[in-house]
């Protein structure tokens, strides 16, 4: 069984760059998320995953983008097996079931795209 640990959202800094490795580390056994951004448009949530550790399937009501900053992820959409390592971004969209799995540690970057009501 995993364990799921949500931190603290976290307001960035304006004025400088920050490694997203240093904001969110892999714990053993478990996934830990950070919120880095919110707005009615969206949020940008940083997860680290150790290895054998995943999200089950599911479908969000929007578009999603991840990001694989470090390690590597195996994501099922809609049916379809998706690879992606460090650097390689997927789009997940809305309504289509999906679920990933990190074979190893990993961190990623969740983009969720919320449409305005009414575009």
């Amino acid at each position: 069984m995993s364990l799921t640990q949500s931190q603290p959202p976290i307001e960035l800094p304006g004025d400088r760059a920050t490694a997203l490795s240093t904001l969110v580390e892999v714990a053993e056994g478990a996934i830990v998320s950070r919120v880095l951004a919110r707005t009615g448009g969206g949020n940008v949530t940083l997860f680290a995953f150790d290895r054998g550790q995943g999200l089950s399937e599911h479908t969000a009501p929007f578009d999603a983008l991840v990001l694989v900053v470090d390690g590597a992820l195996d994501l099922s959409i809609g049916g379809v097996a998706v690879h992606a390592a460090a650097g390689e971004i997927v789009r997940m969209p809305a309504g289509v079931p999906h679920a990933l799995h990190a074979p190893e540690r990993s961190r990623m970057l969740l983009t969720m795209l919320r449409e305005p009501k009414g575009a």
